[in-house]
């Protein structure tokens, strides 16, 4: 079980000291790749589909910042799927009825086959969410959502959901746990896409699962080992290089996100912004009062067709059209061009990953592109 000491350190002072080796003479200052499929009898290992070395600095280094016992996997969604596979048949499970479409299409699946019963909610109605939990065996959580950026009240639903003991579990994913830590606010998983803003430079595929339960700890770490759900160890180790500049990555890209949502806000071409940042936004209350701060993500309606949205995606210099989201660069896309992304999400929208470049530029990039969808 990894260690997640360093909680009573800053973020910026975990996320480059966690993870570290021993400190002694001539030892490494990063964390070695661990190149084995065999261990010598004896040790704590045992089979190279059973632990790492460098999987353990990585999830050391997630734990404390999360503040939670850290299991990798190979990808976000072999993370999800390992939470989903611990519920018994016929469990019932509480999600979004418009988050990641990867998550929704395997619980559409796994619906489909009769090994779940799912009830989809809207989830930044709380009073409808709450009234959906009874009877349930999982909450699953994420907030903002992917695309919408609807906010879940965490504190309220956690609270209502362990009330009557129903596991919660939550994709922290956009937030990250430099702006919530759901772990402390009582929920059971914390979820992490950490090929996004954790390893930030879009060159692995890799996702976390933290918690504080023993139980759900042995649960999990099973579930990767015999469904074979485990990371490589290089791409552990550049996703422990990326967490390195992750505090700094995030700050820059949420600032130029915020400045950019206000300038979108006043473009003649655009007919809607979400971004929890916004004093406009509906969900901007709710998020100050638990969210410290309101992440790299934006997302826009544009004034035309699809075809028109997807030539302004087309059409732009310094971002990149294209999916997924973290990294250094800004990418974008109209979301609807996946067949399985949520019809409740607009033709029009965008969603902007806001990066790190600067936003005088960036905002340059973003006008001539939409200019060029008109």
């Amino acid at each position: 079980m990894s260690s997640h000491r360093g909680s009573d350190q800053k973020p910026e002072t975990i996320a480059i000291t966690a993870g570290r080796p021993v400190v002694a003479p001539d030892s490494d200052l990063n964390q070695p790749i661990s190149l084995n499929s065999t261990f010598t009898a004896g040790g704590p290992i045992g089979y190279g589909r059973y632990g790492n070395e460098t999987w353990t600095a990585l999830e050391t280094a997630i734990g404390a910042l999360e503040g939670g016992d850290t299991l990798s996997y190979s990808s976000g969604m072999a993370a999800v799927s390992a939470v989903f596979s611990t519920l018994p048949v016929g469990a019932k499970v509480v999600a979004s009825n418009q988050g990641y479409s990867g998550v929704m299409t395997l619980l559409g699946k796994l619906t489909e086959a009769k090994k779940i019963c799912t009830t989809l909610v809207s989830i930044a109605d709380t009073n409808e969410v709450i009234t959906a939990l009874d009877g349930a065996d999982l909450l699953w959580l994420e907030s903002p959502t992917n695309p919408s950026l609807d906010v879940a009240d965490l504190p309220a639903l956690i609270k209502a959901a362990k009330s009557r003991n129903i596991i919660v579990a939550v994709d922290n994913t956009f937030a990250t746990a430099l702006i919530q830590k759901p772990l402390l606010m009582g929920a059971d998983i914390v979820m992490n896409s950490v090929t996004k803003y954790l390893a930030g430079h879009s060159d692995v595929i890799l996702g976390s699962l933290s918690t504080n339960s023993p139980e759900h700890y042995k649960a999990l770490e099973d579930a990767r080992k015999f469904n074979g759900s485990i990371p490589g160890p290089f791409e552990a180790w550049l996703a422990l290089r990326g967490i390195r500049t992750f505090p700094l990555r995030f700050q820059r890209a949420s600032e130029n996100a915020l400045e950019l949502a206000k300038r979108l806000s006043g473009h003649s071409l655009v007919a809607r912004v979400r971004y929890p940042g916004l004093p406009t936004d509906p969900q901007h209350l709710k998020a100050k009062e638990f969210m410290n701060g309101f992440g790299a993500i934006v997302s826009f309606e544009y004034a035309g067709s699809a075809s028109a949205t997807d030539r302004v995606c087309a059409s732009s210099k310094i971002i990149t059209n294209a999916t997924s989201l973290g990294g250094v660069e800004s990418l974008w896309e109209r979301r609807r061009r996946w067949p399985i992304e949520s019809s409740s999400v607009p033709e029009s929208l965008i969603r902007i990953s806001v990066g790190c470049e600067d936003v005088d530029d960036l905002w340059a990039d973003i006008d001539a592109a939409l200019q060029a969808g008109n």
